[in-house]
């Protein structure tokens, strides 16, 4: 199977890498410089997002191939769907006295994302401080501060998770910067690698999935992603109200499942648009190869994995200028200001009025693609950090 392609969407899963393999590797452990016991580590997951997911099996096949030794606590879906144990870690499920007992032989824990950062440091509450782990926390999302009780709420929790951490990596500026605000002692950035095909990929028809989604004669935009209120699929529906004048009508596709299904059915549905919710799907890799252009209307964005595979795709991407995504994309794609359906709707127009510009994107992406960190760079910066706080510790 490929890797480091879009795979599944649902209602949990935003993007879903497919696993690489469904066997556990077996092989030996290196041998440690100084006739030192491997390193240790936990790595925690809040949940089976595709980003963190992803991140995290890469990262636990790097390590682990470098002798360290990796436990992986996260969700028994999350197991299912990237198969950690063949990545060479060990798995167990993200239950408090699970996590508590694996991060009472770890030697660090890493934890991926805000949620995962405070069950991480629940866990080891109680430890004196010379044998608690160092704790490692990477913000891979997170969105502008929400009103009311729930932005209070998620505000208390940052601070916690950023000041309870060693070192907080950030996945983009702006998150280090959160970090920083909210107390972290230590906060670098530490962008995160996505996953790129093992071996050759595997031909795709473009004109074949145009046809099974009956858009042979016409333009086809997708976007993909869960189905909630950050992802700004309502914003796309106003836009693909002013696409309804063109000459042929574009089809967007929506490629996600979630709790918005049934409202924006509703103004489908209500309004005639010319939009389709294709729900979970296994293929999204396949709908994007075939898409004239892809389309992030998000509120606010990290380090997007649908803008990394589109610009690696070769796909004209016109994306939300928010959080990380300017400085993901750099001039390979058509940004605009998040809110504004005219601008949105404006810019897609003109790049399916201009295939040369398309053509001009899509090298820019590929050429931007190549100017992130490798899946070695991002294992070598992380084990770096290991390195130097459990230096800390012995010394």
């Amino acid at each position: 199977m490929r890797t480091g392609i879009l795979g599944d969407v649902s209602d949990s899963l935003t993007l879903e890498l497919r696993p690489v393999s469904s066997s556990p590797v077996s092989s030996p452990v290196p041998a440690q410089p100084y006739g030192r016991e491997p390193l240790r580590t936990v790595q925690v997951l809040g949940g089976a997002g595709a980003g963190s997911c992803a991140h995290v099996r890469s990262l636990a096949t790097g390590l682990a191939a470098r002798g360290v030794r990796v436990t992986v606590c996260a969700p028994a879906e999350a197991e299912g769907a990237y198969d950690f144990t063949g990545a060479g870690a060990e798995f167990t499920p993200d239950a408090a006295a699970a996590l508590r007992a694996a991060c009472a032989g770890a030697d660090l824990v890493h934890a991926h994302g805000v949620r995962a950062g405070m069950r991480a440091a629940l866990a080891l509450r109680g430890y004196r401080p010379g044998r608690r782990a160092p704790l490692v926390v990477t913000w891979h999302g997170g969105a502008p501060e929400a009103a009311g009780p729930l932005g209070q709420m998620s505000r208390l929790m940052e601070r916690h998770v950023a000041r309870a951490a060693s070192v907080v990596l950030g996945a983009s500026s702006d998150q280090v910067d959160l970090a920083r605000l909210r107390g972290a002692r230590d906060a670098r950035l530490a962008a995160v690698a996505v996953p790129v095909a093992a071996g050759p990929e595997p031909a795709v028809e473009p004109e074949k999935v145009r046809a099974e989604l009956g858009v042979v004669e016409r333009p086809l935009v997708i976007a993909v992603g869960s189905l909630v209120a950050r992802r700004g699929y309502g914003l796309l529906l106003e836009a693909a109200r002013e696409w309804r004048a063109l000459d042929p009508v574009p089809l967007l596709v929506i490629a996600g499942e979630g709790p918005l299904r049934a409202e924006l059915t509703r103004r489908i549905e209500a309004e005639g648009l010319p939009v389709r919710l294709l729900g979970r799907r296994r293929d999204a890799d396949r709908l994007l190869a075939a898409a004239d252009v892809a389309v992030l209307p998000s509120r606010w964005e990290g380090r997007s994995l649908l803008a990394q595979e589109a610009l690696r795709a070769g796909v004209a991407l016109v994306a939300t200028r928010v959080g990380g995504v300017p400085e993901l994309v750099g001039e390979a794609a058509v940004l605009v200001p998040y809110g504004d359906a005219g601008a949105l709707a404006s810019a897609v127009t003109a790049l399916l009025a201009d295939p040369a510009r398309r053509v001009a994107l899509a090298a820019a992406g590929r050429a931007q693609a190549a100017t992130w960190p490798s899946e070695d760079d991002t294992v070598a910066q992380v084990l770096s950090v290991y390195d130097e706080l459990t230096a800390r510790r012995r010394a």
